[in-house]
């Protein structure tokens, strides 16, 4: 199959592509708007010029250095998980923060139970167990800094360092004494994401979604989103990438990269990122990223505004 084989027209997309696993846009063959164009389920994505008038109604535009195939490869090879991402990120826009956290978390949720996960989880190879994570946290004056201190798992996000993630977060939300909020890491990688080895461990996707209800680190802090800089070295995958981008401000180094390789795994981004990222680099480009799991360097995550400046070396 190839990507022509899923290319619609925009007035019949609804119906043409309504059992597609995802549908591809011909822009430089739409000649006009169709200001009440519906989608279906799938992914939507324009291929052609992104000044097109129809653009902005789709759910991506293939930019350069994505290629269509692989969209159409992870779409074929994930078809449910590719869907959800795409329906969440149709609404998380026009939601609250906290309203949209909530919708990220109920469709991660349905995304948990699905054969898809389950293949997965059972397929993955279980860790022997890294020491558990830890959080720093240390005040001056009015600067909170967070540390992420697991230098030895890459900074992988387990259940300690959620929680302590969490709390943290909460502090600073609450304590308008606090300024600054630095967000950090030790070791070559900001965030490796979450910790693959727990995956797996709430089996009842219910259950999960109150759990992340009660300690996901983002809903704290997105509260204190105006104040938050974060400060990136080497790789910022997943939640870690998630947590992060709810910044004001994210500084790196030229040889920290970024990614969202959650699709894969039959799942999509759960720990904020469906909301932070479409904030910081809007809804298309973070359907790229999730469809394509492909790496951001740092110079293309300026350019895309995912990263505020780079620095030779982190303060």
């Amino acid at each position: 199959m190839q990507p022509k084989d899923l290319t619609f027209a925009a007035a019949d997309l609804a119906e043409a592509a309504k059992a597609a696993p995802i549908a591809f846009v011909d822009l430089a063959h739409e000649l006009g708007d169709h200001p009440q164009m519906r989608l279906p389920a799938c992914p939507v994505v324009g291929i052609g010029p992104c000044g097109h008038p129809l653009a902005a109604q789709l759910d991506a535009v293939l930019e350069p250095r994505f290629d269509a195939a692989q969209l159409m490869q992870a779409a074929l090879a994930q078809p449910h998980a590719a869907a959800v991402v795409a329906q969440v990120l149709r609404i998380v826009p026009s939601l609250a923060i906290e309203d949209a956290l909530t919708v990220e978390s109920l469709a991660y949720a349905t995304l948990q139970g699905s054969e898809s996960h389950r293949r997965w989880i059972a397929s993955h190879r279980k860790s022997d167990g890294e020491q558990a994570g830890h959080v720093r946290l240390h005040r001056d004056d009015a600067r909170l800094t967070i540390t992420l201190d697991r230098p030895a798992a890459g900074n992988a996000i387990d259940r300690p360092m959620r929680d302590s993630l969490h709390e943290a977060f909460a502090l600073a939300a609450m304590d308008t004494s606090i300024r600054h909020v630095l967000l950090r890491a030790e070791g070559k990688a900001f965030s490796l994401g979450a910790d693959l080895s727990e995956f797996g461990t709430t089996v009842d996707p219910a259950e999960a979604h109150r759990i992340r209800q009660l300690t996901l680190p983002a809903r704290e802090a997105a509260l204190c989103r105006d104040r938050l800089e974060a400060r990136i070295d080497g790789a910022c995958i997943g939640a870690g990438l998630e947590l992060a981008a709810f910044a004001t401000r994210i500084v790196a180094t030229p040889r920290a990269w970024f990614q969202l390789p959650e699709l894969a795994m039959g799942i999509l981004p759960g720990a904020g990122g469906c909301v932070s990222l479409s904030h910081r680099i809007g809804r298309q480009r973070t359907l790229l990223m999730v469809l394509s799991g492909r790496r951001l360097n740092a110079r293309e995550a300026l350019d895309w505004g995912l990263v505020d400046a780079l620095v030779d070396q982190l303060a």
